[in-house]
């Protein structure tokens, strides 16, 4: 029974005593683990609360199906007659295992479309059991196309002129009437399928096709194209009492056009003003009160024209998303742990801050870093595919990466991708020329920011890749900065470097491997070594949801580079607790002048013994939820025998990197985490790899 604030509390809802969680199935395009992390903390939640969880899923790489996770686990396909088997088995046993409540929004589109068709059937009425954390209503109003553009314009919320067709005959007379270029979205489908843009009337009877076909009832809206505008999406939390939050504003670095799962995206918003942020902000919370009678959570998206701000519902989708296990990671707010215990009757005010321990969970949470998650794809499993990025989601998976700026951030998120990048960079790869790379950034594909970096090394004016592109000049203006800093280093070797220069790529984000390649030298020791000694070491900080205004309990970290005065201010007694960089085996000092000026770490050294579990990176075909699974294991089982368990991984999907698995985490590029002198971690007694699959 949880006692808040000295309080004691119950669920509002006591006569939830058991309740099924839905799971979203196998690994696709547009539905990966982040539903496996989202069931996981749903179900640790519920039981938190003593209410018995009964789990259907199909998928046995997850942590969810895992014995330990559920009170049942049903390794089933995830159909009408499963869910009714289950349902019908458990109502024939005692009390204690009639199922009470269905939670169908931690698995994606997969478990709303079969609540939907279950409530369709009289299922869920015939076994009494009750809907949470979300609504038939809520479903119909954010899936069904037609449904959604009647609402936002009874709510007097601006939409793209549209219509909704369930023929193709129907389409094309609508199509004439809007006109040029067009988006064709199917309704009820996942990671954009069968959606695409219609620029010319020769396209336009494929994409009618295709998206009549991929939508369940036949139906799409024809919208007109909203090309060049900026996309930005909001999570939100609401509870019973009607109180809404917003967890995290996410924006997308690529302009309307591209599905947000294959977009690079960036938290906090960098180019959204104050005026338009509390318009959105404003907009999407009388959109999640009307959107039904729950408490959950939900994402809404907009798009802004940059020149007018005026901004346009794109959509609202009433569950956990892709972006909510990214909103998650980047605040530290467990947003499916939450939007579980509000699905049983939680206000958010009776809920604690997970981080702190202190503190409500009814806040907003504030970033003093910057977040950027880019996409991971496998377009080199299929030579000929078109890699050309649309409304269709094409991304396997993605990586997140923490820095104190944007360039610091996108640098490490390259990085993290295993794709041979060393930065935001392939250095000695590029052959085109200034007007070619022009010409070829137009389109949007999966290395189109490596290519802008090119051209602007090349010298092209940021005006005119924004022209081409149509990116927020801002982006553009800090990938200068990074080629700014990089044609000095390339006009120095090693012996010559400034010490100046070599202090601002690395708050650029440059990795050691990064610069001995733009210098053409031969060991990235070499460049580690030269730092150490001027005390340009590693500091690691804490993500702990409030821009350390309160004291977060949580060990989860980031690594970062920081002036010498940043650290001056940590008291002495403070300094004996500080943590050596893992990636290199630095060992700070209270003394600037023992290479330790660089001093201001939050992560603090226990006397226990250590074990690193290195994870496995983005998903890609080959290598994906199974290796979690294993490091999940890893460390539960390093835990009970005693040790500490460190995890280092960079994917924002996954159960390992959720804040209270592992005693530490650090969201980290795997690239560079291991080196000779890794070991030197003070008490390290191993270093776990069989467990992250081949690349490591």
């Amino acid at each position: 029974m949880p006692a808040i604030y000295g309080t004691l509390l119950m669920p509002k809802n006591n006569s939830i005593q058991s309740v099924l969680i839905i799971g979203s199935g196998p690994i696709i395009i547009g539905q990966a683990c982040e539903f496996d992390y989202a069931g996981t903390q749903a179900a640790r939640s519920l039981r938190e609360e003593g209410i018995k969880v009964i789990l259907i899923n199909s998928n046995p790489a997850t942590i969810m199906t895992d014995p330990m996770m559920a009170d049942k686990v049903y390794l089933l396909p995830l159909t009408v007659e499963s869910i009714e088997q289950i349902l019908e088995e458990n109502q024939n046993l005692s009390d204690d295992w009639r199922i009470d409540a269905v939670l169908p929004t931690m698995g994606g589109q997969t478990a709303l479309n079969l609540c939907k068709e279950a409530d369709e059937l009289g299922i869920w009425e015939k076994y009494n059991v009750r809907l949470i954390g979300v609504d038939i209503k809520a479903i119909d109003k954010a899936e069904d196309r037609e449904k959604f553009r009647q609402w936002m314009i009874a709510m007097d919320i601006p939409v793209a002129q549209a219509r909704t067709a369930n023929s193709f005959l129907e389409g094309k007379e609508f199509a004439q009437e809007i006109g040029f270029p067009l988006v064709i979205r199917p309704s009820f489908t996942l990671g954009g399928t069968g959606g695409g843009f219609v620029h010319t009337k020769d396209d336009l009877d494929e994409a009618l096709n295709n998206g009549l076909t991929a939508s369940p009832i036949h139906e799409v809206l024809v919208e007109k194209a909203v090309l060049g505008w900026k996309e930005f999406e909001l999570e939100l939390l609401r509870d019973a009492a009607d109180n809404v939050v917003i967890i995290c504003t996410v924006e997308n670095f690529d302009p309307m056009g591209i599905h947000t799962g294959d977009s690079i995206t960036v938290a906090p918003a960098m180019t959204l003003s104050d005026t338009a942020y509390q318009l959105m902000r404003n907009t999407a919370i009388r959109m999640m009160r009307d959107l039904g009678n729950f408490a959950g959570g939900c994402n809404v998206q907009f798009a802004l024209n940059p020149q007018t701000e005026e901004i346009i519902a794109i959509e609202i989708n009433p569950r956990v998303s892709r972006s909510s296990a990214l909103a998650s990671k980047a605040t530290g707010y467990p947003i499916a742990k939450i939007a579980a215990k509000l699905a049983i009757g939680y206000n958010l005010d009776e809920l604690k801050n997970q981080i702190t321990q202190s503190t409500s969970a009814y806040f907003e949470p504030a970033l003093d870093y910057v977040i950027v998650k880019i996409p991971r794809w496998n377009f080199d499993k299929f030579k000929g595919a078109n890699d050309t990025l649309g409304l269709q989601m094409k991304s396997v998976g993605e990586v997140m990466a923490i820095g104190r700026s944007f360039a610091e951030a996108v640098q490490k998120a390259c990085q993290s991708l295993e794709n041979e990048a060393v930065g935001l960079g392939y250095y000695g790869k590029s052959v085109m020329k200034a007007d070619e790379l022009i010409e070829y950034i137009k389109t949007p594909k999966w290395d189109r920011i490596f290519r802008i970096k090119d051209a602007l090394m090349a010298g092209v004016s940021t005006k005119r890749i924004c022209d081409s592109t149509k990116i927020d000049p801002w982006f553009i203006y800090q990938i200068q900065k990074i080629c700014d800093c990089e044609k000095a280093i390339a006009k120095y070797d090693l012996q010559s470097l400034p010490d100046e220069i070599l202090t601002e790529a690395k708050f650029l984000g440059f990795s050691d491997e990064q610069i001995v390649r733009i210098m053409k030298e031969v060991n990235s020791e070499d460049i580690y070594e030269r730092r150490k000694a001027m005390g340009l070491t590693r500091v690691f900080k804490m993500v702990d949801t409030c821009a350390a205004e309160f004291e977060a309990k949580t060990p989860y970290f980031y690594s970062t580079f920081e002036n010498q005065s940043h650290g001056s201010c940590l008291h002495e007694s403070s300094q004996e607790n500080l943590t050596p960089d893992f990636s290199k085996g630095e060992k700070t000092s209270p003394n600037p002048s023992e290479g330790g000026g660089l001093e201001h770490n939050e992560s603090k050294v226990s006397a226990k013994k250590k074990i690193i579990v290195l994870g496995s990176g983005p998903n890609r075909i080959g290598q994906g939820i199974e290796f979690d699974y294993c490091c999940v294991h890893g460390l539960l089982a390093i835990k009970e025998a005693g040790y500490e368990a460190i995890m280092i991984n960079c994917n924002p999907e996954t159960v390992s990197t959720d804040f209270d698995i592992a005693d530490k985490l650090y969201f980290e590029p795997v690239f560079g985490s291991i080196s000779g002198k890794s070991l030197n971690m003070k008490n390290l007694t191993a270093l776990l790899c069989s467990s992250v699959g081949k690349r490591h």
